[in-house]
């Protein structure tokens, strides 16, 4: 250890002569990091020896986790959770829905959430959820009281492996008093914060190995009813696109949803930066250090917030999500395609933003007669219905003026990609819009291709806002 800090300290020296730009911001980063070191967060070993082998350790003294191995962040954190209710099945389900919860001075709404998660869900859906509840508040008789209520309201769900109430010993926290005072927070803000972050990362770490998706809510949420379809769509939309953080809510830690592989690096970034900043300030950077570096927010949101008081000291929060929708959610399936066009785009606002459900749009110049926008699927589907419009709120006329639609098979390669050698015309567009139903009953073969084409000329730009592709369901077995 004592080499290592020798190491980094004739780094130091290096990083006062250099003059390369790329290096002294490694070597910085490599400081900040070494500062979180010193900090007591990862103990040197003979501090960590001379506590074990005290003869009368104060009671009130806290183990803080030891990053054993700074480079490989994809490691679970070594903690002994208690279970308070409930224990892991051995089958990975396809979603874990993470919730952490501590005493409130005013309202309790955990009971609400659970109850709206399990409500607004289908028997099937619920085969594909596991609900983690941390209760991380270090008053073990609130605790006790709160799982005998979770237990006897929730029970079925706890026995069918649903329902998994856990708690991280106050022993794992690192020190919560000192801490620094970023934002000119006062002191017990900054303590109620950086704690909250502790809370997320042994949540997180918990949660590694009980799915492939996990969600993160907070504890006064409630769901739109099928939640789990909808995010089912958007994911199997965007299979093979790259994200780490797709967003379903606009507030706060709500509806943020991860792929459980990321859920141990972004443990550690939470525990690592605890005391800098929000969680959910946090998770902006964490997003951008993974190289995804814009919001991927769906519209409408799933989850809304329901709490009125704050769980910091019983404050007023009257925050609520205006494009939340707690009904029955249409949303299209838009199955993985690749996207062509030979209208001349404007900066980038490309393709594949109209093919999306984030509230993004394509937008190009003025088109020509014969021009194109077509969608290639990754594999041949059945469509049920669709739905494309162009112009915005602000660009109304922004539209296409003159179009048709068209579905097509037979592909083939070309210079500037797939296409389909044979279409058939679904309709024209009115008023810039479109929408064909049951199209599986009106096209005989599965579709590879859908195309819009410009009928005419037209002076003005065009937005294609949205396009939306319902896929015809597999026949009940």
């Amino acid at each position: 250890m004592r080499l290592a800090w020798k190491y980094l300290d004739k780094m130091r020296c290096l990083r006062k002569r250099s003059t390369i730009p790329f290096l002294g911001f490694l070597i910085t980063f490599l400081l900040f990091l070494n500062l979180y070191i010193e900090d007591g967060y990862v103990l040197e070993e003979d501090k960590r020896q001379l506590r074990e082998t005290s003869a009368h350790p104060p009671s009130s003294e806290r183990y803080v986790h030891t990053f054993r191995d700074l480079s490989n962040f994809s490691g679970t954190i070594n903690v002994t959770y208690r279970y308070l209710a409930g224990t892991p099945l051995n089958r990975k389900k396809y979603l874990t829905i993470g919730l952490s919860s501590v005493k409130r001075k005013r309202g309790n709404y955990l009971m609400e959430t659970i109850k709206s998660i399990f409500d607004q869900s289908s028997y099937e859906e619920l085969k594909e959820i596991v609900v983690v509840v941390h209760l991380a508040d270090f008053d073990l008789v609130w605790c006790e009281n709160l799982v005998q209520e979770i237990t006897r309201k929730f029970s079925h769900h706890i026995i069918a492996g649903r329902l998994l109430v856990i708690q991280a010993p106050e022993e794992y926290y690192p020190s919560l008093d000192g801490l620094k005072r970023n934002y000119n927070d006062p002191e017990d803000r900054v303590r109620f914060r950086s704690k909250q972050n502790v809370d997320y990362a042994f949540l997180l770490n918990f949660c590694t190995n009980l799915s492939h998706f996990y969600m993160m809510l907070e504890d006064d949420v409630r769901c739109s009813r099928n939640f789990l379809t909808a995010l089912k769509k958007v994911i199997t939309s965007r299979e093979g696109s790259y994200w780490v953080m797709l967003e379903f809510s606009k507030l706060g830690y709500i509806g943020k949803l991860y792929h459980s592989r990321d859920l141990p690096r972004l443990a550690h970034f939470l525990l690592m930066f605890y005391q800098e900043m929000p969680c959910d300030w946090l998770l902006i950077h964490f997003r951008g250090l993974l190289a995804q570096k814009d919001v991927i927010r769906f519209k409408p949101s799933l989850f809304q917030h329901m709490g009125y008081y704050s769980s910091y000291k019983g404050a007023e929060n009257k925050l609520k999500d205006d494009d939340f929708e707690e009904d029955s959610i249409d949303i299209p399936d838009n199955p993985p395609a690749s996207l062509y066009t030979n209208i001349n785009v404007f900066e980038n606002y490309d393709a594949t933003k109209a093919y999306s459900t984030v509230d993004e749009y394509f937008w190009g110049k003025p088109p020509s007669t014969g021009d194109f926008f077509v969608i290639v699927f990754n594999k041949s589907t059945k469509i049920s219905k669709i739905r494309i419009a162009t112009g915005s709120d602000d660009r109304q006329n922004d539209i296409l003026h003159h179009g048709a639609l068209e579905v097509g098979e037979k592909l083939v390669g070309t210079k500037k990609g797939k296409q389909c050698s044979s279409y058939i015309t679904l309709g024209e567009f009115k008023n810039g819009n479109i929408e064909v139903q049951d199209v599986d009953h009106k096209i005989a073969f599965d579709i590879e291709c859908v195309r819009i084409v410009v009928t005419a000329s037209q002076k003005e730009w065009l937005i294609i806002r949205s396009i939306s592709l319902w896929t015809t369901p597999p026949p009940s077995q």
